[in-house]
């Protein structure tokens, strides 16, 4: 291999603001999204990008934690450090001083996010392949050396992580024609909180011209009335063969989510996302039993393999949103996917890359693991600022093709090669 010595790091306050009303849900309502952006500079002119995902103000704490928790990676070459990055991404997320702020959550968890994509950014880019391609090429021992799996290893030890990707690699080619075909995607981008009906209605038509027949409305509204009128009326919208999913951002206690739930029911929807506190494993037990056979999604503020652990061992939820923007970076969103394939759910990411990682990893997932295919999240909103923005057509998410995970911004720094 090319050897890549990373001579120089930075990070990026980056911060994109959103046309009105985008972006907002039931708690986060400035349209506004900001990357924390990590950039390493190979000795051979090669620079890997890593991002994590706020709503503006503390963007530039986790930059300042990108640059504390990065400095050990200084004069490090790519192939030896990802040959052991298991052990090396452990080693900065228990930093003996910075891990107090967590531990393994918070503005240091996303500082680790962005530090640890952009090294598989800078790895792929190396070889000279696509992330989901470096992925796929390695061999099960090779992947698994890239993981932490401490604190897991009452579910999922280094023996159980092998075997599962051992035993999926003879039946591979069945599951790679969808490299030709996509992967599906469901709009998002429809539904936000502020919008009103009507834009919500035309969104959603022009949606389904683009091919889309998955969507997501956002609900947890102070006018409970509110929710359900637009649930309604997005039902309407998409008919009987059209696939919902409501997400509450949160916003209920435990048992206004049990009253919500149950009304928002009579829509059919695919799943309810979000309902209550995305720490209170108990809460989304009781949800999981009591609303069945509608079920729960969560995970876009599960921040660790360790809470995840816990949802899937007390069966809090069915869908499981990964995110290696919430998630300590790409290779803590492979260790929650090897667990979820072991308990049998889905992984259907959420996007707080805007989809640009993760479509290499829905790839990886379902070619190496045999993971059911449902959706990947689809945001449209910053795809200007992206250098090799996702394609998606007719409603689907095709292969990229470009070296590295497709996480290149088109930014402006100051003294940057």
């Amino acid at each position: 291999m090319p050897s890549c010595t990373i001579k120089r790091i930075l990070s990026v306050d980056a911060h994109f603001s959103l046309p009105p009303g985008a972006g907002t849900d039931s708690v986060h309502t400035k349209s506004e999204y900001s990357m924390a952006v990590t950039l390493l500079q190979g000795d051979n002119g090669l620079r890997g990008s890593g991002i994590a995902l706020t709503l503006g103000d503390g963007n530039r704490l986790v930059c300042d934690a990108i640059e504390q928790l990065a400095k050990p990676l200084g004069g490090m070459e790519i192939e030896t450090l990802m040959a052991d990055f298991g052990a090396v991404s452990r080693s900065l997320a228990n930093d003996p001083s910075l891990r107090w702020l967590g531990p393994h959550k918070g503005v240091v968890h996303l500082a680790l996010a962005s530090i640890t994509n952009a090294c598989f950014d800078l790895w792929a880019k190396n070889r000279r392949v696509p992330l989901w391609m470096l992925l796929l090429d390695l061999s099960p021992e090779d992947v698994v050396s890239t993981l932490d799996l401490s604190y897991v290893e009452d579910v999922l030890n280094e023996d159980d992580a092998l075997a599962l990707l051992r035993d999926n690699m003879a039946s591979r080619a069945s599951r790679e024609p969808i490299l030709k075909t996509g992967y599906p995607g469901y709009d998002t981008s429809v539904g936000w909180m502020a919008y009103d009906d009507e834009k919500v209605r035309e969104l959603t038509a022009r949606a389904i011209d683009q091919g889309f027949h998955a969507f997501k409305l956002k609900v947890g509204s102070s006018d409970e009335s509110r929710d359900l009128r637009r649930a309604a009326m997005l039902r309407d919208v998409v008919g009987n063969s059209g696939i919902l999913m409501f997400d509450a951002n949160q916003s209920w206690n435990l048992s206004t989510a049990l009253r919500m739930c149950s009304e928002l029911s009579a829509f059919r929807p695919l799943w309810i996302e979000e309902p209550t506190h995305p720490d209170d494993v108990y809460g989304h037990a009781v949800l999981a039993k009591t609303i069945a056979p509608v079920k729960i999604a969560a995970g876009e503020h599960i921040p660790n393999r360790v809470l995840f652990k816990n949802f899937l061992h007390y069966g809090a939820l069915h869908f499981v949103q990964a995110d290696c923007t919430r998630l300590a970076g790409i290779n803590e969103f492979l260790t929650v996917s090897l667990m979820a394939k072991k308990f049998g759910l889905p992984i259907v990411p959420h996007v707080g890359d805007m989809g640009q990682i993760h479509q290499h990893l829905v790839l990886f997932n379902r070619i190496a693991l045999d993971h059911e295919v449902f959706f990947l999240e689809h945001i449209p909103h910053l795809k200007e600022h992206f250098v090799f923005p996702a394609q998606v057509k007719g409603g689907f998410y095709e292969a990229p093709q470009t070296p590295g995970a497709s996480s290149d911004m088109v930014l402006t720094i100051e003294g940057s090669v």
